[in-house]
């Protein structure tokens, strides 16, 4: 049977917000090597004094699109830079290029966006809201749209423990056109300082100012062909262009990274709350199909409710954050690393309090004496800072990773079963068979070679086990001491209680 999505985006034109970013990037790369599109516009923003051409230069570069250069040379000749700004007025887009996108664009997906949890009020509602409604404005002049997807978060209304596909305005404190009038009309001090009352229940600004984004959406864009995808904790790839890749430290990723490291040796994490993680090429297949979904759905009826697609494990096979943890320790004990700095283990607890208490064992005294050390040797003092951030990570991840959210992924399922079998081939994201021990392996690989630049080879293996069994003996050795010396304390302070 004929593919549906391949013939609905060959010789489309699509432009993209957040084609710079990890999820951007991979949406991009699988549409130039999956699909026959005919030209992709990306909105790119100039940064610290470099033009546009030189960070579209810079992006080419990257090793997502090492696979698709091999198949397709003369692949990236359909990618057009777009200089914008999501923060700015207009975005920024001359008037020129917005002609062109008016009068070519087919596709939209709006993907910009800041994940930063505690960003400053003013600074996320920049990005995740008032962006929202310039893209929404941007897609009205759009003369040849049939598809709108904005890119949201399954976490966007995370008040509530059971999250079904809908919208929640019921859930903020204000209407979203108020707050940004209160944003545009006070200083960013004043702004900054009203977040607890405007924000209510919610846990960050970054789930916030997404929920006021979905209200955007909602509000004003229920004449467009619109719709709304709800991706979970997107994790590495794991199977394509490059399995396990990942580009940066952020959120989850960061902590199996620095456990790993042999610096992480405390999680703040409630071990039996399931743990909402998807692949992140899995996750770019569902965006790719639910634009194709929206366009369908907005031909038949012109004016509709816009649909959410929410994209999480199923319930039939899924797991636990006490699980990932150690999914992704023994896969690192089978193939340590040689950069840890120590011998990786960790505790999970799920008290906030014996935390702050625990790191100051775990963390800030090994910190300091590391930073003792490298300022013997003449070197910049780090760990004391990075365990700062750790912590500052650990604390705003513990809302998501505390207790178990439900999430409805009806509209989800729904289109995965009407998919032709080529679709579901060349486009598969089910999670209801999916080897998770096997995704885990290859998350692992992933953060050894890409964050920690330490090639899988016999011979990198063999010394990575060697470093493991020398710190195992010192790390040994080194709590059978501290044992001792409390153990002495406390019969000294015996003694000296009853003598």
């Amino acid at each position: 049977m004929e593919s549906e999505i391949l013939s609905f985006y060959k010789d489309k034109t699509v432009f993209i917000t957040g084609g710079t970013g990890f999820l951007g990037k991979v949406i991009i790369e699988k549409l130039l090597r999956a699909t026959d599109v005919k030209r992709i516009y990306f909105l790119v923003r100039p940064k610290r004094g470099e033009r546009v051409e030189g960070r579209f230069e810079a992006w080419k570069k990257d090793k997502i699109f090492e696979f698709l250069l091999k198949d397709k040379p003369r692949a990236l000749e359909h990618v057009t830079p777009i200089a914008g700004d999501c923060c700015a007025l207009n975005l920024a887009i001359s008037e020129g290029d917005r002609r062109i996108l008016a009068e070519e664009v087919q596709v939209l997906m709006h993907g910009a966006a800041s994940v930063r949890f505690m960003e400053p009020l003013q600074d996320s509602l920049n990005i995740n809201t008032r962006a929202v409604r310039l893209v929404v404005q941007l897609a009205k002049e759009m003369r040849r749209l049939e598809a709108f997807l904005h890119i949201s978060t399954a976490f966007s209304n995370c008040v509530v423990d059971h999250i079904q596909e809908r919208f929640y305005p019921e859930h903020l404190t204000c209407p979203f056109d108020k707050v940004l009038a209160i944003s545009e009309s006070l200083s960013t001090e004043m702004v900054n300082k009203m977040a607890p009352a405007l924000m209510g229940r919610f846990p960050n600004t970054y789930t916030y100012t997404k929920a006021l984004g979905e209200q955007v959406i909602q509000e004003e864009a229920g004449d467009l062909p619109v719709g709304v995808f709800r991706p979970a904790i997107i994790f590495s790839i794991f199977k394509e262009p490059l399995p396990g890749w990942v580009d940066g430290l952020q959120g989850l990723g960061g902590m199996i990274f620095a456990t790993a490291y042999g610096v992480l040796h405390l999680m703040l994490v409630n071990p039996n709350a399931k743990a909402l993680v998807v692949p992140a090429d899995y996750c770019v297949n569902v965006a790719i199909a639910t634009v194709v979904q929206i366009a369908k759905q907005a031909s038949r009826a012109k004016k509709s409710v816009p649909p959410i697609f929410t994209y999480t494990p199923c319930q039939s096979n899924d797991f636990t954050y006490g699980e990932l943890i150690e999914k992704c320790y023994d896969n690192g004990l089978a193939v340590p690393n040689t950069k840890m700095l120590w011998y990786p283990f960790t505790h999970k607890i799920g008290c906030p309090w014996l935390y702050s208490v625990g790191v100051y064992l775990y963390h800030m005294l090994p910190g300091l004496l590391l930073d003792v050390i490298l300022r013997l040797k003449g070197e910049k003092p780090t760990m004391i800072k990075a365990y700062h951030k750790i912590h500052e990570g650990m604390r705003v991840l513990y809302p998501f990773s505390k207790k178990t959210f439900t999430m409805d992924t009806h509209n989800t399922d729904q289109m995965w079963q009407s998919m032709t079998p080529a679709d579901k081939r060349t486009f598969h994201f089910s999670l209801s068979n999916i080897n998770w021990d096997e995704y885990f392996t290859t998350v692992m690989d992933g953060v050894r070679l890409y964050l920690f630049k330490d090639l899988r080879t016999p011979e990198s293996v063999a010394n990575g086990k060697r470093i493991l069994s020398r710190y195992y003996v010192w790390d040994k050795t080194l709590k059978l001491v501290l044992f001792l010396l409390f153990g002495a304390f406390i019969w000294y302070m015996f003694n000296l209680a009853f003598n």
